[in-house]
């Protein structure tokens, strides 16, 4: 069973949210929360949010399906994250002149699946 989460136009930079969504590819989805509930970045906190919430949708699709769902045998199989809309902001600049600030936002996948082995 698979399921997954996505979280767009995420005020985060992508190369930002990138350095977390590395971190947790391939491991175990228990494993990857509590990871990213300790890293000091402060990215790490919308792709926990995006983790839980597949972790979440796998519960649902699991008790719709009518299947026995175990958290531990989740693992996170993929996760990306791919560039929102850059907002652009100008700051006053000397003599007149203006400097292009951007915003850039980003979106968030990560898709969960279960293990088959059942360790």
């Amino acid at each position: 069973m698979e399921a997954q989460a996505i979280a767009r136009h995420v005020r985060v930079t992508p190369r930002k949210a990138r350095r977390m969504v590395d971190l947790i590819r391939g491991k175990k989805a228990t494993e990857a929360v509590t990871i990213l509930k300790f890293a000091p970045q402060s990215a790490a906190l919308p792709v926990r949010k995006v983790l839980e919430s597949a972790i979440a949708n796998a519960r649902v699709k699991a008790d719709r399906d009518g299947e026995a769902f175990r958290e531990n045998n989740l693992v996170v199989t993929e996760t990306y994250v791919d560039e929102g809309v850059t907002l652009k902001r100008f700051r006053a600049r000397a003599q007149g002149r203006a400097a292009r600030i951007n915003k850039r936002t980003s979106h968030i996948t990560v898709v969960v699946a279960s293990k088959e082995g059942g360790r």
